[in-house]
């Protein structure tokens, strides 16, 4: 295995991520919020200018787990080759559950957890995120991975925003399972220490010898001394860090996104300055942004291309300059070509994301039939948005592929075909028939269709348009952050 590389995107499977790339005991604090069995597919809901959501929503993953040939193959072999108690937990959960969508999600994550467990340091901590029908399925898999005696808290993340029930008490509360490696996981009270209230006490301040305030309190005659100056710990309770509501200037769309202060809490009770921060189902990128912040390395995994660009953007905007790597991506034709082969919706998104154009998703209607993706910019006085409509081919073209385009395209300011396969002369024809589009911000005339294969962006071409970093609206983008001083961290520990 390779030296660990840190501030580091990978694109693909975490359990093969996890076993390719990450080495034991290296990573100092893994957050995980994995989805669960809800039955319902999750989105990113993309806004339109003026923050009205659109109807284009992208499958980001499916929230389903279901018991297909390799979660058969997965539960087989932990039965067969996993750790003794853990084996026969999953055998026993198993008999009791049956093979069903429950029992596939308990048998994948199972997998998962156990090298989550074998890369921790012996001073790591694991925070596990989940929702409150999964989490007592998951502490019983916990405790026997990590071992009953390193469970560490269930804290319980409470909350007002979101709907109300009228069926039942109304569900405003999320659980996360924090376990430690050893009974060595770090834990900083101070980095987490709220203000303590000295109202509270009734009791009068009074001064030591060394000048520090406190109030005491008597006990059975002994004396107990509580310091103003260090604070007090949080409860196993969290309802002073609310949810993002839907007006948040932090949400980006995503919506299982947490709140920068929940992540920045954990990370600074469990881990120091310049250590590991792992998350191996990172969606927007939270935990990788906060562990940016505040001066921690950090690796990211997800198994979409959408997640990636979303991350790719929101680091970027958040941290400007910031160095990080991508891997798993194509870099050159021929891996192109394969990813096209594998996935055509993966290949798909990993194309417009190179262009930083937004998937229109998979139910296209009316006009924006036969279009993948938007771009959206403003380049004039009205502030009025105008689009860059996309179509990506990953097979075989042909000119009438670009003629329905360019009818699409009609009533939009550009249109952009992106394509596998070189582009045939006919096509090339047709698109410089098509004549300009008319810039009135920027007084310059650009190509009306534009016709960019995969190879040529892979060598760095661009979108001939208007600049996207003074006019792009296309992602919602995220707040400039401010890093806390010190040198910036390397990428190769």
């Amino acid at each position: 295995m390779d030296t660990l590389k840190t501030n580091v995107l990978y694109y693909g499977d975490n359990l093969e991520i996890l076993r390719k790339y990450i080495p034991d005991n290296s990573i100092d604090l893994i957050y995980l919020d994995p989805p669960f069995n809800s039955k319902k597919d999750y989105n990113i809901l993309f806004k339109e200018n003026g923050g009205v959501e659109s109807e284009a929503q992208i499958k980001a993953f499916t929230d389903t787990w279901h018991w297909t040939q390799s979660a058969e193959n997965t539960y087989y072999d932990i039965v067969t080759n996993g750790p003794l108690k853990i084996s026969q937990l999953i055998g026993a959960l198993h008999d009791a559950i049956g093979q069903n969508d429950v029992m596939a999600y308990l048998v994948m994550m199972t997998a998962r957890l156990i090298e989550l467990q074998r890369i921790l340091k012996p001073t790591g901590s694991l925070y596990l995120h989940c929702d409150p029908t999964a989490s007592h399925y998951l502490k019983l898999v916990l405790d026997q991975v990590f071992g009953p005696a390193n469970f560490r808290n269930e804290i319980v993340w409470c909350y007002d925003t979101g709907g109300r029930s009228t069926t039942s008490f109304p569900k405003k509360h999320e659980i996360i399972l924090w376990y430690g490696r050893t009974g060595k996981a770090d834990f900083h009270y101070d980095n987490v220490a709220l203000p303590r209230d000295p109202s509270t006490m009734h009791e009068k301040i009074m001064v030591d010898a060394n000048g520090r305030p406190y109030q005491r309190n008597i006990k059975a005659g002994k004396e107990y001394r509580y310091y103003l100056d260090r604070g007090t710990l949080p409860n196993d309770w969290w309802s002073d860090l609310q949810a993002l509501n839907p007006a948040a200037k932090e949400r980006l769309g995503y919506p299982t996104q947490k709140p920068l202060v929940l992540l920045e809490r954990i990370i600074k009770a469990s881990s120091n300055e310049g250590d590991i921060v792992l998350d191996p189902f990172c969606g927007c990128g939270t935990a990788l942004v906060a562990a940016q912040k505040l001066n921690r390395r950090w690796i990211g995994i997800d198994i979409t291309h959408l997640a990636i660009t979303l991350m790719r953007n929101r680091l970027r905007d958040s941290f400007p300059g910031i160095q990080f790597e991508v891997i798993g991506e194509p870099v050159d034709l021929a891996s192109a070509k394969a990813l096209a082969r594998q996935d055509r919706y993966q290949f798909q998104w990993w194309a417009l994301g190179l262009i930083k154009a937004r998937p229109l998703g998979e139910k296209k209607k009316g006009a924006d039939k036969g279009i993948d993706g938007v771009i959206q910019f403003i380049d004039d006085a009205s502030g009025k948005a105008k689009r860059a409509v996309v179509q990506v081919k990953s097979g075989h073209v042909g000119v009438n592929a670009l003629r329905e385009l360019k009818a699409v395209a009609a009533h939009d300011a550009l249109g952009i075909f992106i394509t596998l396969e070189p582009p045939t002369r006919p096509m090339q024809t047709e698109a410089i028939d098509a004549a300009f589009y008319h810039s009135p911000g920027w007084n310059k005339d650009y190509p009306k269709m534009q016709i960019l294969t995969i190879e040529e962006l892979l060598h760095g071409k661009a979108v001939d348009m208007p600049p996207q970093t003074q006019t792009s609206i296309t992602f919602a983008k995220a707040q400039k952050i401010a890093r806390r001083e010190g040198e910036q961290l390397s990428m190769e520990q």
